[in-house]
């Protein structure tokens, strides 16, 4: 499923995100954003768990810091039912959230729990978020789990 999901994310990049453009900035120069920031917290993500950057797929890793969800292939499940709640239908998610519960039908409390997490979140699957990695990572936090507050440039 681990292999699955590494190679149908980069297809589904090319593939679906022809006219994205990645965001240009490499795993090292996160560590040059301001403590608490969601640039910092970014580069501490890609530096704990060892990951890249995937080019296109920036928001992704994002969405796991912004949610503190896991890595592990039941977390990635979990994001997308997540994303699901928060109001994001694609093709691949609805495989993604398909062939997760088949395989891994254990954990349906929290696959539920996470859909729930994204229907009260304020929307947040279609924000660009290169623009806001300045911004104070507990204060994003704040505002998207509160369906009424605002982001203040």
């Amino acid at each position: 499923m681990i292999y699955l999901y590494e190679k149908s994310s980069k297809i589904y990049a090319a593939l679906f995100k022809p006219h994205k453009k990645p965001w240009g900035i490499r795993k090292e120069q996160f560590a040059d954003y301001p403590e608490g920031s969601l640039g910092k917290a970014l580069g501490d993500f890609y530096e704990k768990y060892g990951f890249d950057v995937m080019p296109k797929l920036e928001n992704h890793d994002v969405f796991h810091v912004l949610t503190n969800t896991g890595t592990e292939i039941q977390d990635e499940i979990a994001m997308q039912y997540l994303l699901l709640g928060n109001g994001k239908v694609s093709l691949y998610l609805l495989g993604m959230v398909s062939v997760g519960l088949l395989i891994y039908p254990e954990f349906w409390n929290y696959y539920m729990r996470s859909y729930q997490k994204g229907k009260h979140w304020k929307t947040f699957h279609n924000i660009e978020f290169k623009h806001l990695l300045q911004h104070s990572l507990a204060a994003l936090q704040l505002t998207f789990a509160c369906k009424s507050s605002v982001i203040h440039s």
